[in-house]
Parts: structure tokens; C-alpha cells; sequence
């Protein structure tokens, strides 16, 4: 594009039709993304129903019920706990990603309607310093 040759309207409509959607679009997308990284969406729920903390206890050599049990139910309660604590956390993390989708897409509808409320604005005020 040849700056030198177009006006300073035709570029300023370039910008704010073409250029600064991409530009949000982006922000948007990385804000999103950021979302996903910092609650850790994806690797919680690949290790949803890994150990709490990684507190597992072995089961030791030779057999003894009570002890069997008791590492058994132990286990699964760290087990329990662990995915308890990450689909609190992955719901967390998904209310905030759907609340960044709605700002991002107001923000977006926003965009192209500020030339509009500034017109509005420009005209109204002229009305009501010709009539009063």
C-alpha cells in the first residue's frame, strides 16, 4: 500500500476496518489462550484422577488385609481428593474463559459502534447548543 498516494480518510478507514479487528482478534485470542495456561486447563485434566499431591502410599511386601485396605482406601481417597481439587479448579478456569469470550466479543461489537455513539454525541450537542 502507498501511503503517499491515499488521503488520510481512506487510510484511517483502512485502519479501523481492517487493521484493528485483526489487532483485537489477536489480543482476544491470546488473552484466551493466557486463560488456559495459567489454570492449567489441559494438564488437569489429562492428571484428573492423579494422586493429591502425589501422596500415594505403597502396599509393602507380603500380605496382611487390614494393611491392604488401608493403603488401598487410602490411595483412592488421595486419589478422590485430587479430582475433586481439579475439576474445581478446571471449573474456575472455564467460567473465566467464557467471561474473557464475552468481554472479548463486547469489546468487539464496541469497536465498531464508538464511531456511531461519537456522531450521535456530536449531533445531539449541536442540537442542544442551537436550541438551548
Amino acid at each position: 500500500m502507498n501511503f503517499i498516494t491515499q488521503n488520510i480518510v481512506s487510510l484511517w478507514i483502512s485502519w479501523y476496518l481492517y487493521e484493528m479487528p485483526q489487532n483485537i482478534l489477536n489480543i482476544w485470542k491470546n488473552f484466551l489462550l493466557f486463560n488456559l495456561n495459567f489454570f492449567s486447563i489441559p494438564l488437569l485434566l489429562k492428571t484428573l484422577f492423579s494422586h493429591w499431591k502425589r501422596y500415594s502410599w505403597p502396599y509393602g511386601r507380603g500380605f496382611d488385609l487390614g494393611r491392604y485396605m488401608n493403603v488401598f482406601f487410602s490411595n483412592l481417597i488421595s486419589r478422590f481428593l485430587g479430582a475433586i481439587v481439579r475439576l474445581i479448579l478446571i471449573i474456575i478456569g472455564l467460567i473465566f474463559e467464557i467471561f474473557i469470550a464475552l468481554a472479548g466479543l463486547v469489546l468487539f461489537i464496541c469497536w465498531f459502534i464508538l464511531p456511531l455513539l461519537l456522531a450521535a454525541g456530536f449531533i445531539i450537542g449541536i442540537k442542544l447548543i442551537i436550541l438551548g
